[in-house]
């Protein structure tokens, strides 16, 4: 195994290298998620989302953009899985809509919106696509919120059942589980920051979140094993940070932002506990009570693979009360924080270049954390399971000629196939995303997709990155 100092000097120091063959089992796919795409946001029985709600109070989303329609994923589903054909992906993860599946959160099945996914499922069996579902990525179904939301413990407990439900209609079918994509972004951008829905500002309901969310996975991992009948993989993902420190107080702030961000996930989901410095530093928040008796036993389940999404860095160091506080951390500021209990951390301006998103381009990051990973936990197979970038695109005589975005992929993905030679076992990547959507708070703003859309016409345009990376999937080499 070669360490990581050796493994980040191999190749281009920028991270362009060419001709990078890997494993042949290493999984290339794509990623989408369901209010992002799907559109048809009341049609077929299916109830309203917090992000419904919140994309439709005004001030809240760019433009007053809403996902009633975003790619209308819906009614395209044939014309979007050929095309995910054409592009030679050999495995596509897409996230359900639980309020298509239980439009108020509890109940019976929807029986429309189960024959919905059961037609993507079987058109990506059909076309030889290896189907990854998220069972959740950020659409809670309005009445779970209106009654508490992630704040309350009885949303992880619907949690388990409709995971339970969703098993019983997929389990001969699916090929990887992921219970939740970035909690972070569910606990402290929805309840703590307010950017993302329902929009709450409330520390201590923040932290209940992150709790809640980490039960509401190892309820639905117990539901799901009990009732699948295929042999499956297990997985949860998480936006885990790659954190540097600066300057003098650097380490403190970076320890710090690590049991926020990424202990307060990992330490229960795969050690057990949740760690003794991020009680102590949040126990003027909160004292942690909505920890029960056997939960973090429920929590700790074993998981076949992590995933992985990475977009950018942060830097950190503690703030010295007087000067101007620096606040880059790469999410909108809407008056709230998303670090309870760290407020004093001051988050640095990142080096360019940047992405529209004003995020940092740097591969190394993600070689960083996949080592960071690597060293911590041993044993847990990775997955990439987002990875990719907005830009402004330009259409020219009907094509997209995104060198940025491919510039981009092909480093990050020289990243990953570092990290393999530096004895990561990493399974996959997965690019963010199949096509142009709803990018939350952003509206329709930002463009992450390899694919085009429309929104006029909501004709799909293949981006020169998609032909490219359907070369690379279709070769499992990286393109010269």
């Amino acid at each position: 195994m070669t360490d990581s100092t050796t493994a980040a000097g191999q190749g281009n120091p920028d991270y362009r290298d060419g001709g990078l063959v890997f494993p042949p089992a290493f999984t290339f796919g794509s990623a989408t998620a369901s209010y992002q795409i799907e559109g048809a946001f009341d049609e077929d029985g299916r109830g309203p989302s917090i992000w419904d709600t919140f994309s439709k109070t005004p001030g809240k989303v760019f433009n007053g953009d809403t996902g009633d329609v975003a790619d209308d994923h819906y009614h395209r589903l044939d014309e979007d899985l050929d095309l995910m054909a054409s592009l030679n992906l050999q495995a596509y993860r897409f996230s359900i809509a639980w309020p298509r599946i239980q439009p108020t959160g509890r109940g019976p099945a929807n029986q429309a919106g189960l024959d919905f996914y059961g037609r993507l499922i079987d058109g990506l069996l059909a076309r030889g696509i290896t189907p990854v579902a998220t069972l959740y990525h950020w659409d809670l179904p309005q009445a779970l919120e209106d009654e508490g939301g992630w704040m309350s413990r009885a949303t992880a407990e619907a949690f388990g059942e409709y995971a339970r439900i969703v098993g019983e209609a997929f389990g001969d079918r699916v090929h990887t589980w992921t219970t939740l994509n970035e909690p972070w972004c569910s606990a402290y951008l929805g309840y703590g920051s307010g950017a993302h829905a329902p929009g709450k500002m409330s520390p201590e309901g923040a932290l209940a979140a992150v709790h809640h969310l980490n039960l509401a996975h190892g309820l639905a991992v117990l539901a799901l094993r009990e009732v699948v009948t295929n042999d499956p993989e297990f997985s949860i993902t998480l936006n885990l940070h790659s954190i540097r420190g600066h300057g003098p107080t650097g380490a403190e702030a970076a320890r710090r932002i690590d049991a926020l961000a990424n202990r307060a996930f990992t330490g229960p989901l795969l050690k057990g506990a949740y760690p003794d410095d991020l009680l102590e530093d949040t126990k003027q928040v909160t004292d942690w009570s909505f920890v029960e008796p056997g939960d973090l036993a429920i929590i700790h389940q074993p998981i076949d693979v992590l995933g992985v999404n990475y977009y950018s860095t942060v830097t950190v160091s503690i703030w010295d009360g007087v000067s101007p506080r620096a606040n880059a951390d790469g999410h909108q500021n809407v008056g709230g924080s998303p670090w309870p209990g760290s407020d004093i951390v001051e988050f640095h301006v990142q080096p360019g270049p940047y992405t529209e998103m004003g995020w940092n381009i740097d591969p190394s990051g993600l070689f960083d954390l996949l080592v960071q990973l690597r060293d911590e936990f041993p044993e847990q197979p990775l997955m990439i399971t987002e990875n990719g970038a907005a830009f402004a695109d330009t259409v020219t005589d009907g094509a997209v000629h995104d060198v940025e975005r491919v510039d981009y992929l092909r480093r990050h993905i020289t990243a990953a196939h570092r990290a393999i030679d530096a004895g990561v076992d990493l399974r996959g990547y997965f690019v963010w995303s199949l096509m142009d959507n709803f990018e939350w708070g952003y509206g329709y703003s930002k463009r992450f997709g390899i694919v085009r859309v429309d929104y006029d016409t909501l004709e799909r345009t293949p981006k020169d990155s998609a032909l490219w990376y359907a070369e690379l999937a279709a070769s499992n080499t990286i393109p010269a």
